[in-house]
């Protein structure tokens, strides 16, 4: 059956059923969301449905989407999909042009699916990560996407040329005034938690003060990844100024959840750096990419062996092979129809230590069953193929959902990205600077035809 559109008669797609009244006060809900949790972090690309609910079968507690631009939800019809039973924000026809819509039919294209959510599986345990510099964008999308999400999150610690340039990310770290604004805003208006994911600034004090700040302006958790804007993941996270700062604000009673995030490879480093800190949870991102089951837990009754350090390192018995963790994304993303250039990466991030700390990938081997390798996984193009790889039987899919995905894809993903990057960088940079100099020429037409 094909997608149709939301009813407000539907149990469980509601926005009132989701968040049902509990007398209980917004930084009490933050507080159960975020406290005592390991949290699958925001990805781009890799933070969509198929990741999330595989995180969330190994025991993961609260998952986030991927950053999404402000605009790219507002620029969505929210559909409820009746064969997938998800809730999914779909690109409008109208935002296309004819040329594009033309190529889309002639190739059988659907619409683009921004954001996909399973309302059952994810219901309390979703945040949305949103991308966005202004207040009065920020929340006609926060406010669409409130009523199938558990809490919006403001990305302020993306590095990324695109993200800052738009005023978003990391440049907002640069910009107390403005992203107060935007979380006053989003405080005011919405009946669920806001929360913000940082990185730390030049020092520990200013980063303490930049986070005592955005508490005050209503942020009721906030997420510090150890490294400043411009570190590269190859290098080490700052584990030591990460702790100094989130013991500074644990002593200060800052009042609300503080998340750790950056290089916690191992069940071990989570509960040392926890019981170091004092944090109430920890988010992973590049860990969960190495392997997902980083979040099964050991037995609640277990009793623990004083003096043992390495009971839950790399070699843990809690954790599955990575063959295993592969196989059990490909039926996840088979079940939620995601788009095979989308599975290729996250498939493709799995298989590589391209940005992991150098210090840690000794320990981190890259092995798998059949000896499969990432170009194995480029050159598939449908699902079938890709699945075959990997001996996972799509048999009990829909033939529709193998070749085609149901849903299209937003991001520029080229095989290219593992097998020859530096070449695949080159070239997007020199569009960039290309399409700058026409924005640029366009300007100065405009400017002149307004003088003349």
């Amino acid at each position: 059956m094909d997608p149709v559109s939301h009813n407000s008669n539907e149990t469980c797609i509601n926005g009132s059923d989701r968040h049902s009244s509990t007398g209980k006060s917004i930084q009490e809900r933050a507080n159960e969301l975020f406290q005592n949790k390991e949290i699958l972090a925001p990805m781009v690309r890799a933070s969509s449905i198929p990741l999330r609910s595989l995180a969330l079968s190994y025991g993961c507690d609260l998952v986030y989407t991927e950053e999404i631009i402000d605009r790219a939800i507002t620029s969505t019809d929210r559909i409820y999909n009746e064969k997938l039973k998800t809730i999914d924000y779909v690109k409008k026809k109208d935002t296309f042009s004819k040329k594009v819509l033309k190529r889309m039919e002639k190739n059988n294209e659907p619409l683009p699916c921004v954001l996909r959510i399973d309302p059952e599986l994810e219901k309390d345990k979703l945040i949305y990560q949103i991308g966005t510099g202004e207040s009065n964008l920020a929340l006609p999308a926060a406010t669409m996407v409130a009523n199938d999400v558990d809490g919006i999150d403001i990305n302020c610690g993306c590095p990324k040329k695109f993200s800052v340039s738009g005023g978003m990310g990391a440049a907002l770290l640069e910009d107390l005034p403005r992203l107060c604004d935007i979380v006053t805003t989003l405080r005011r208006n919405l009946s669920i938690p806001v929360s913000c994911k940082i990185r730390l600034l030049k020092d520990d004090q200013q980063t303490v003060d930049f986070v005592s700040a955005i508490v005050k302006a209503g942020a009721n958790s906030v997420a510090i990844h150890g490294r400043e804007p411009g570190d590269e993941s190859q290098m080490a996270a700052k584990l030591d100024r990460l702790t100094n700062v989130v013991q500074l604000l644990k002593s200060s009673s800052i009042g609300v959840p503080v998340i750790l995030n950056g290089d916690l490879y191992t069940r071990n480093d989570i509960v040392n750096m926890r019981n170091k800190t004092g944090a109430d949870g920890v988010m992973l991102a590049r860990p969960a990419l190495y392997n997902t089951s980083i979040f099964r837990k050991p037995p609640v009754d277990e009793v623990p062996i004083e003096g043992e350090e390495t009971r839950y390192g790399f070699d843990s018995k809690l954790l599955f092979d990575k063959t295993t963790v592969v196989q059990d994304y490909l039926r996840h993303s088979l079940r939620y129809e995601g788009h095979i250039k989308n599975i290729k990466y996250v498939v493709c991030e799995m298989m590589t230590n391209r940005r992991t700390p150098t210090g840690l990938t000794p320990w981190m081997p890259i092995q798998f069953s059949k000896g499969q390798c990432i170009n194995d996984v480029c050159v598939s193009k449908t699902m079938d193929q890709l699945c075959k790889v990997w001996d996972v039987s799509t048999s009990l899919t829909p033939q529709s959902s193998i070749g085609n995905q149901a849903s299209s894809d937003l991001h520029r993903y080229d095989d290219r990205y593992f097998l020859n990057p530096d070449a695949l960088r080159k070239e997007r940079e020199q569009e960039q600077t290309t399409k700058l100099g026409q924005i640029e020429d366009e300007q100065r037409c405009t400017k002149k035809s307004r003088l003349g």
